[in-house]
């Protein structure tokens, strides 16, 4: 269920960005503004990333096997890495590109950029926060850290164009080095959206902890548990977008085998139906003693 609404949310995207792609492309090119066009580059690059986003849901949800007993679920962390790459790089594309029209004075030359490039920034503002916000929350509905990489990618396009409208807009009233200097504006938010979204997935890889909140309901449900005499120590990590839980409590030491085991039994099945994304809980049981 998880996979399919990653891919459909996905397929949604690579429409709308193959659409807009060209029509700023267009536009940029007839309106002949230089930002425009990084835009368009922009958005290009968000149908290459959504395709990786595709390949990691798809070998992420795959089950485990001999050589992956703990499944794939780090698979799209990967693909959240890859992201984060063409992000920064696209991202630093633009910047240099910009930086070198202002260096050169080549901005000098750019002709005013017409009117369709203004309308074309618009269309994409709209529609990519639109997207943003349509992804974002299909990501954390399905907890998917690729689709949320891809989020901001939609999100970074959209800050992208409104640099694009105020370049352009300050073209339009004959301040034309303002082209380029929307174009390094848009570098500085992509590359941060990557750096970000890096920084994020790395977390993951590196069985960081939960945090507190989600620690805290971990407690509540084992103390709830009848037998339980002390819970001795809650370890969590996680593992790409599933969470695994190891849990040690005592009880009493002169209880049959067979009624400890029912004990972490009904530790294990609660935390795995009651804590969200937590994919297995391993408990180990003490002989309880007076301290």
């Amino acid at each position: 269920m998880e996979e399919k609404e990653a891919i459909r949310v996905s397929k949604i995207s690579i429409i709308i960005n193959v659409i807009l792609s060209a029509l700023k492309l267009l536009a940029g090119i007839f309106a002949k503004s230089s930002a425009m066009v990084s835009d368009a580059v922009h958005s290009l690059s968000d149908v290459f990333s959504t395709i990786i986003v595709i390949i990691g849901v798809k070998i992420s949800n795959k089950k485990s096997d001999k050589t992956h007993p703990y499944g794939h679920e780090r698979f799209e962390c990967v693909a959240s890495i890859v992201l984060s790459v063409i992000l920064i790089i696209t991202g630093a594309g633009i910047g240099i590109s910009g930086i070198k029209n202002i260096a050169s004075g080549e901005y000098k030359n750019f002709e005013i950029p017409g009117i369709i490039a203004l309308i074309a920034a618009v269309v994409s503002i709209i529609t990519k926060e639109m997207m943003y916000w349509y992804t974002r929350n299909t990501a954390k509905k399905i907890n998917s850290g690729a689709l949320m990489a891809d989020a901001w990618h939609h999100r970074s396009d959209a800050l992208s164009s409104i640099g694009s409208f105020i370049g352009i807009l300050g073209a339009r009233f004959g301040y034309l080095i303002l082209d380029s200097v929307a174009s390094i504006i848009i570098s500085l938010f992509i590359i941060k959206a990557g750096v970000d979204i890096f920084i994020d997935t790395i977390r993951k890889m590196t069985d960081e902890a939960c945090d507190e909140k989600t620690v805290n309901m971990i407690y509540e449900v084992i103390n709830k548990q009848d037998g339980v005499k002390r819970i001795d120590d809650v370890k969590t990590r996680k593992f790409g977008n599933k969470v695994y839980v190891d849990v040690e409590i005592s009880a009493d030491g002169k209880m049959p085998l067979i009624e400890a085991h029912k004990i972490a039994e009904n530790i294990h099945e609660s935390i795995e139906k009651e804590i969200e994304n937590v994919k297995h809980c391993m408990v180990h049981v003490n002989p309880y003693t007076e301290i």
